[in-house]
């Protein structure tokens, strides 16, 4: 495995030394639990430089919407608290409650975790305001015009208000498993943006400004962790001790032509590279995160990166990065197979 991840590296290493990124921390895992780890460059570069390493914490961004809010989801399926098919209104009573007839009070868990809601992609509600509980009642009561299915943060901050309902805490508040934080110590973080908004470098704090505005954490964004937190999520679906058979078969089984539940599925062109087989599954975060599971290969892998620092207004290349890094996994993994 050692050899595997040095190989698998290159790409970043490549895109670190070209200036593109400033730092990445690479990961795989298999089913067996063979692990390696590889990183380099830097967790910041302004105002001062910080070197990278494999306990840097990162801002997973988009991650949380498989990590933490689909498998919360689904746990609450496995004990009995929700049904995937239930309309989100079982546990929301409220949403949209001054118009019985909205289509909002028709849509299911299942919709959103899947994308198959008629919600848009992203709406700037940081700029109405930064009082979390306005924010969520603001969420609630939208309007929303209606479109074709696209990948929707709207569908997951429904969904994190459906977590808070049903156990009661705010979602800055769950319990989270070692290595992943909703509050992490901004030291041990790797830098995001210089943001003109908040008027800083974004360090330990969730760079997504409407995850930000409700408080810190929504269901779209706002978990942070460490390179093997994340192996550890990965390996707990490979090996199949970390949901229910029924709960790993939804985040393996098509709800449409490239969304599963909570996951996207595996498509000639995806960010995790053309040599997947048809069973893996992957999601990626704004900030330069990514993950993805090959269910027939037993393996798992996830580059974590800052590639939004000091800012997102550069090219950083991060989709051939990270098919690039794709491919060289599999091939180098598919090597050490025949050896």
């Amino acid at each position: 495995m050692t050899a595997l991840i040095d190989g698998a590296f290159a790409p970043a290493a490549a895109s670190i030394r070209d200036g593109r990124i400033p730092g990445a921390v690479l990961g795989i895992v298999t089913a067996s639990g063979e692990r390696a780890v590889q990183w380099a460059g830097h967790a910041q570069l302004v105002p001062e430089r910080e070197t990278v390493s494999r306990e840097t914490w990162f801002d997973l961004a988009s991650l949380t919407k498989v990590i933490f809010t689909t498998t919360a989801i689904l746990r609450l399926v496995e004990a009995g608290k929700i049904a995937l098919d239930d309309p989100l209104i079982t546990v929301i009573p409220d949403l949209r409650q001054y118009d019985m007839n909205a289509a909002e009070r028709r849509l299911t868990f299942r919709q959103c975790l899947a994308h198959q809601t008629h919600l848009p992609g992203v709406e700037p509600l940081y700029t109405y305001g930064q009082d979390p509980e306005t924010l969520r009642a603001f969420i609630l009561q939208r309007v929303w015009q209606p479109g074709p299915p696209v990948y929707s943060d709207i569908n997951f901050m429904l969904l994190g208000i459906a977590i808070e309902r049903i156990t009661g805490q705010k979602l800055i508040d769950q319990p989270l498993p070692d290595r992943f934080s909703f509050r992490p110590d901004p030291a041990l973080c790797a830098a995001t943006e210089k943001d003109t908004w908040r008027g800083r470098v974004i360090r330990g704090e969730v760079h997504d400004e409407n995850a930000y505005a409700l408080g810190g954490a929504s269901g779209h964004a706002g978990l942070f962790g460490t390179i093997d937190g994340v192996l550890d999520y990965a390996h707990s679906l490979l090996d199949g001790s970390g949901l229910s058979s029924d709960s790993i078969k939804a985040i393996r089984t098509r709800e449409s032509e490239k969304r599963t539940v909570g996951f996207e599925g595996f498509y000639p062109g995806w960010h995790g590279g053309d040599s997947c087989s048809p069973d893996t599954i992957g999601h990626t975060g704004f900030t330069g995160t990514g993950l993805w599971l090959d269910f027939e290969r037993g393996l798992a892998w996830s580059l974590l990166t800052n590639r939004v620092h000091p800012s997102r207004h550069t090219d950083s290349g991060i989709l051939p990065l990270r098919r690039a890094t794709g491919e060289q996994v599999i091939a180098l993994f598919d090597k050490h197979q025949r050896l």
